[in-house]
């Protein structure tokens, strides 16, 4: 499927150059100056969705190491007397033993689409799909952060356990040049889980190039496909523009009320081909739309990265 390009308005001219010189696009300079100015306001809604779903994060209960209290037990002939808790065993006339939970703590990667088609948003939104994502994916470090798991980007910032999480993936954000998928400076290893956060608006075959390496390497994949709601309905009425912001290729309408069917059909089949591609390599798919709360698709994720870490029934463990 060819990308469909959301109608927006055409740029203004550019301003004049010497003769002979080559123009320079300042749109990556100022998108980094964008993202630099917007940070501390996303950082504070990521933070806020985060809270929203932070209780029952995901984490696998098992006894074993740990500060968190989980449950007590009888105690069982044989054990050492240090392991009782004495004071839950003297309300009856049973020994107890007072176990702790053990998490594994894994790593999960997030790779966050940061090309042009994301930076957009029709009237229907009050944010952009970058603004959307970039929210998303801070508020998942936030929430891993705290769970004491890894969190890293491929090729921009090495996976370490940080309360911090949130922060130092905007930090690495802003140092970095726009890239839709940064380039694996090494594996990023076996029983890891990867989350891809973009509008997906690719054909799946190229989805499938660019992102199966991750799961050649072992890794399972999670795909969260944000989009506007226009890109869903096409809403508008009479005379369109449509102009693809990575390519600058237009299009005509003179009734965008004639295009509706076909646009929809075609809305339709991308979204049907993404979940066959999901569904072939058993990976995860969750659809947003910029229109709905945040939280929606952090719980949805959080679903499915709960999901994947019992796959192996517990027995298992992730690094």
């Amino acid at each position: 499927m060819d990308r469909p390009s959301p109608a927006v308005p055409p740029h203004p001219p550019s301003s004049a150059t010497k003769a002979g010189a080559r123009p320079r696009d300042a749109r990556p300079l100022l998108a980094a100056r964008r993202l630099a100015e917007a940070l501390p306001d996303l950082l504070v809604e990521a933070n806020r969705v985060a809270a929203t779903v932070a209780a029952g994060w995901h984490g696998r209960r098992r006894v074993g190491a740990g500060e968190t209290f989980w449950q007590y037990r009888p105690h069982i002939p044989g054990e050492p007397t240090h392991a009782i808790d004495w004071r839950r065993s003297a309300r009856g006339d049973d020994l107890h033993v007072r176990e702790r939970e053990w998490e594994a703590a894994h790593t999960v990667w997030i790779v966050l689409d940061r090309s042009r088609s994301m930076d957009w948003r029709s009237d229907l939104a009050s944010v952009t799909k970058a603004e959307r994502a970039l929210v998303l994916a801070l508020a998942l470090a936030e929430l891993l952060g705290r769970a004491g798991e890894r969190v890293g980007v491929p090729g921009l910032l090495a996976p370490r356990a940080d309360r911090r999480s949130a922060e130092r993936l905007a930090e690495a954000l802003a140092r970095a040049e726009n890239d839709a998928v940064p380039a694996p400076t090494a594996p990023v290893g076996r029983a890891c889980e990867v989350v891809a956060i973009g509008d997906l608006l690719d054909d799946p075959g190229a989805i499938e190039a660019r992102l199966g390496r991750f799961s050649a390497e072992g890794a399972r994949l999670h795909l969260l496909r944000v989009h506007d709601p226009a890109e869903a309905a096409l809403p508008w009425s009479g005379p369109i523009e449509f102009r693809d912001p990575e390519t600058g290729e237009r299009f005509h309408g003179r009734r965008a009320e004639a295009l509706v069917a076909g646009w929809s059909d075609r809305w339709a089949a991308h979204g049907e081909a993404l979940a066959r591609l999901a569904a072939r390599h058993r990976w995860s798919l969750v659809t947003h739309a910029t229109d709905r709360p945040a939280s929606e698709a952090l719980l949805a994720l959080h679903a499915a990265l709960g999901g994947a870490r019992h796959l192996d029934g517990g027995r298992g463990q992730r690094r």
